[in-house]
């Protein structure tokens, strides 16, 4: 009786934990089927940056987000995230093979230069359920959740969703808040240079700032101009189906 009694208080930890773990997928399930075709409120990353703000005192930081569908959004701007991030976005199938492999060897050769090969659907899956940082096993839930959105959102879905999550600076996550923050104006009306500015500050939206550039972010926005152009412009949006 004793070790029955003992057996069961020693094994009560994993059973909440398993049960937890349970829980858990299936809200990320859940989310992946409702967010198919409901607008996102809010994004892991939005919750985290808000609760790290108020462990520091930091009372005054809004995570701000204005959910809008992609009609809403100037093809500029979705031409210029593929281009600056992901430019074999319409072909693949949540991961880009080749650039995988190239920073692993970029990785192993220059191991203090950190080089990432995420693609839009990885970027759009660890900001929208998971944690920032890196670890394997984030890594390894990120891959599973991303080939979860390829099966079941269209690749313009996941397009419309990233854009709206993505953050472009400190507490502004998505393009229609940061083309009110930093343009004045609406996304519907990014011209391709300002979507290309907002683009060339996505590595790092808490160092490059959109409304003070750097000689840095200057010339990445350029190149992704010329990337933009050489894609075939708005052309490649239709050619995809993600206008």
């Amino acid at each position: 009786m004793r070790k029955s009694v003992g057996k069961s208080m020693l094994s009560r930890p994993w059973f909440w934990l398993k049960r937890a773990a349970i829980a858990v997928v299936g809200v990320w399930l859940l989310g992946i089927v409702a967010f198919a075709f409901l607008p996102v409120p809010f994004s892991a990353v939005m919750v985290e940056r808000q609760i790290g703000a108020w462990l520091r005192g930091d009372f005054g930081y809004v995570a701000h987000s204005d959910w809008v569908s992609m009609d809403e959004i100037s093809p500029q701007m979705a031409l210029a995230v593929m281009a600056a991030e992901d430019q074999k976005f319409p072909d693949h199938w949540g991961f880009d093979v080749a650039a995988i492999e190239k920073a692993f060897s970029h990785n192993e050769r220059r191991p203090t230069r950190i080089r990432g090969a995420s693609t839009l659907s990885q970027q759009t899956a660890k900001n929208l359920f998971l944690w920032d940082g890196r670890s394997w096993l984030r890594k390894g839930l990120e891959a599973g959740l991303t080939s979860g959105i390829e099966l079941v959102w269209t690749k313009r879905r996941i397009l419309t969703v990233y854009l709206n999550i993505v953050e472009f600076g400190d507490g502004v996550f998505g393009v229609e808040e940061a083309s009110r923050r930093y343009f004045n104006k609406p996304a519907k009306r990014l011209t391709a240079s300002e979507a290309a500015l907002l683009a060339a500050v996505l590595p790092n939206p808490h160092r490059f700032k959109a409304n003070a550039p750097s000689g840095y972010v200057i010339q990445r926005q350029q190149w992704i101009m010329r990337q933009m152009r050489q894609l075939g412009g708005e052309g490649f949006l239709k050619e995809n189906k993600l206008d």
